[in-house]
This record gives structure tokens, sequence and C-alpha cells, in this order.
């Protein structure tokens, strides 16, 4: 009885990881979304000052923290920098700075300090889809983790942010965030440009 219920078990576990790449947010394509909404411009979306809002959720689903950041896009043709300084709710604050690459058909790369190698990107219609791998702080546990990000243009410029970091497979964190253009630095521009 002990062998069937082995290659009963076998049998789901094929099962469930051949529906992962049917189903669900790893299972995404972008080409799915190179056709809707408005299209995706790195240079032009992630440019300037930026805020973003965010929650991440741990590996039984509940939120684990919230937080801000202030964030700031410059580009010189197609190179650019992504500078994010985060604070969370328990106060505790981190800085990143991504460098892109525009390639080809809407590929580009991107590296950061804390990014193992080289992260993969591709821009399709109103989205962008990024993989790689991120090594947490030393105060985290200092875990390599697999990230899948997806970022989503909606029709009035606000980006939603929306990221799944896997250990062995496993899903063990799950971001959600929004960025859009920082009201109080346009704000402050337009304050600038009436005087």
């Amino acid at each position: 009885m002990s062998v069937y219920w082995f290659i009963a078990i076998i049998a789901l576990v094929v099962i469930v990881l051949a529906a992962r790449t049917r189903v669900g947010f790893t299972a995404q394509d972008p080409a799915y979304y190179s056709d809707s909404g408005p299209y995706f411009d790195l240079t032009e979306h992630l440019n300037g000052p930026i805020l973003c809002e965010g929650v991440i959720y741990g590996p039984l689903g509940r939120v684990e923290s919230t937080f801000t950041a202030n964030m700031y896009g410059e580009w010189d043709g197609t190179s650019g920098t992504l500078d994010e300084n985060f604070t969370y709710n328990t106060g505790n604050t981190q800085s990143r700075q991504w460098r892109l690459t525009m390639g080809e058909n809407g590929r580009f790369t991107a590296e950061a300090d804390d990014i193992i190698g080289t992260a993969q990107g591709l821009v399709s219609g109103s989205s962008v889809r990024m993989t790689y791998k991120i090594k947490l702080p030393e105060e985290a546990g200092g875990h390599v983790l697999s990230v899948v990000d997806w970022l989503y243009l909606t029709e009035n410029g606000t980006i939603i942010n929306r990221s799944q970091m896997r250990k062995f497979g496993i899903k063990v964190a799950e971001l959600v965030a929004t960025m859009r253009p920082d009201p109080a630095e346009a704000a402050l521009g337009a304050q600038q440009a009436a005087e």
C-alpha cells in the first residue's frame, strides 16, 4: 500500500508543477500584453520623481510589511538609473540603484548591488517583466531568492508592480505596489515654473 501512496504523491506533485506553467502568476506570457493599453516606455514612465507605496506578503499570505519609497529615474539615451529609497513601517530604510540598459525588441538588462548577476527584462505593450536573483541583507537571513517582477501601466500613468520571490521554487514572499509621478514634486515644479 505504501508504494501506491508514494506514486500518488509523485503524480500530484507532477500535476501541480505542470499546472503552474499554465495558470497563475508565473504562467503569464509577455505576448499576452503586446496589444494592451498604453505602451510602457521605460525612458518615459520611469523618469523623474516617482512615489511608490506598497505591501509585502509573507509565505502564509499575510501582510508582513508596508513601505513607501521615493524614486528618481534618469536617462541618457538607452542607459538609465532608477534610485530607490525605501522607508518601511518598522522604521528601517533601504536604498538601491538600478542601472538599466535598453536593448532591442523591448529587451533590457538591469543591475543593482543586491542582485546576483544581471536582471533580464522585456517590455511588451503595457507591461514589463523582469527576472533576477536577489540576495537579502544578512539581518533578513542573507537568502538568495528568485524574483519575477511584473509592472503594469494603467491608462492614467500609474504603474502597478507585482513581484513574487521564491526559494527552491516555493513562494516565500510577494510584493504589490503602486508607482506614480510624485505629486509633491510635481506641485513644487509647477510652483517654481509659475514664479
